[in-house]
């Protein structure tokens, strides 16, 4: 015969004893009703679960680790076509036309340009040579107000930005502004709990694909300057491009491992001018700033990264594309949706102690690629250094 407070927790919250459990720890199976409740049924739940993670990428770390092989590869590769590229890089980044047209204050739209005038753009905007002449753009993460997002114990957002001016106006590209400027907006209604959208457990992996979502969302507004209304199918290509979890249905296993697809894609050729792996160091860092942030500002940057996808499989409708290339296109864009929104009510779920010691496994991972990074640099140092011919007789 089940005891009397067995019987309270096989539907009920085993903490409080009052509320029904919609959620289940993953370390001891024991069910709970919120937050608080997590918390204090066992801190040793959280702590432990979080340790082992760490412990477990730190021993990915180790010089046979594959990852590493595979971003020393990367980072040679990258250090030698930057080094090509350089040799013949007499020519300015903007032509002189493009510079005068932007100083003149002529509106320029993506069709008036060249691919590689568009190329060099994007160039000299991610190396900071147009800073003078645009207005930088702040990331939301990095804005003070990032530090205080509230939203409603079911993950909605509590309080709805109204805008005045033309609220009947559905075009994504109409003022652009208002989607740039503020703190992007939570989720419009309730988060379901994950027993609701799936029966099978929650994937431990799933920490890791969020880390590749981050960086691709990260990426993508950072390559558009913020502003991705711009060109919303364009941003959803660059974004799922960038994620191998969303454009490729990768599982990558470890921090490490998706760290290092990311960034082969940023240093690949289609990506290069961007900044490579120095721009990829930033990134990871944006990612440090909103895993810093916690669960709040994480649902309202997936939200936002929904929000473009929804854009861009809108948009898609008026690209001059095939029957075929449009279909595969929007099954990629609505597959990347459905795992935006899993990964939303996943990230909801989790308690906030989980994200420092994420961004503590992030920076170190940060830390390991910028010293493969000084080595390979050092390497290629000591190899022009022996390019250079010898003088045979100095000159006293």
């Amino acid at each position: 015969m089940p005891s009397r407070s067995y019987a309270r927790c096989v539907g009920g919250c085993c903490r409080c004893q009052k509320q029904f459990a919609q959620y289940t720890c993953p370390r001891c199976n024991a069910r709970y009703c919120s937050l608080p409740c997590y918390k204090g049924h066992s801190v040793q739940c959280t702590e432990s679960f979080m340790r082992q993670n760490v412990m477990d990428e730190l021993k990915q770390m180790q010089p046979e680790d594959e990852s590493k092989k595979k971003m020393l590869d990367i980072l040679k590769r990258f250090h030698l076509e930057e080094e090509m590229e350089s040799e013949g890089k007499d020519e300015p980044i903007l032509s002189e036309e493009l510079i005068q047209k932007v100083m003149s204050g002529d509106e320029i739209e993506l069709e008036d340009l060249s691919d590689d005038e568009i190329k060099r753009f994007r160039q000299a905007l991610a190396s900071g040579e147009l800073s003078k002449m645009i207005e930088p753009w702040t990331p939301w993460w990095k804005k003070p107000s990032a530090r205080s997002i509230s939203l409603s114990p079911d993950g909605s957002q509590l309080i709805r930005h109204v805008i005045v001016e033309d609220t009947s106006v559905s075009d994504p590209m109409a003022d652009p502004e208002s989607s740039i400027s503020e703190i992007p907006e939570g989720p419009e209604s309730p988060l379901p709990s994950l027993k609701q959208l799936t029966r099978a457990e929650p994937s431990p992996l799933l920490t890791v694909h969020l880390v590749d979502i981050l960086y691709s969302y990260c990426f993508t507004l950072r390559l558009y300057n913020g502003d991705w209304c711009s060109d919303p199918f364009g941003a959803c290509t660059v974004a799922l491009s960038v994620s191998k979890v969303m454009g490729e249905d990768a599982k990558p296993e470890t921090v490490s491992e998706a760290l290092t697809a990311c960034i082969e894609e940023t240093c690949s050729p289609a990506y290069r001018h961007t900044g490579g792996f120095r721009f990829a160091i930033g990134l990871v860092d944006d990612i440090i700033s909103l895993l810093s942030l916690g669960g709040n500002a994480l649902v309202c940057a997936l939200c936002d990264f929904r929000r473009l996808i929804h854009t861009g499989e809108r948009m898609l409708k008026a690209e001059r594309v095939g029957k075929t290339e449009r279909a595969r296109s929007t099954q990629k864009l609505r597959g990347a949706d459905r795992k935006l929104y899993f990964m939303t009510c996943w990230v909801h779920e989790q308690p906030n102690e989980a994200w420092p010691s994420l961004a503590r496994l992030v920076e170190v991972q940060k830390a390991s690629l910028e010293e493969m990074d000084s080595g390979s640099q050092l390497h290629k140092a000591g190899r022009k250094n022996d390019s250079q011919p010898k003088v045979l007789i100095e000159e006293i």
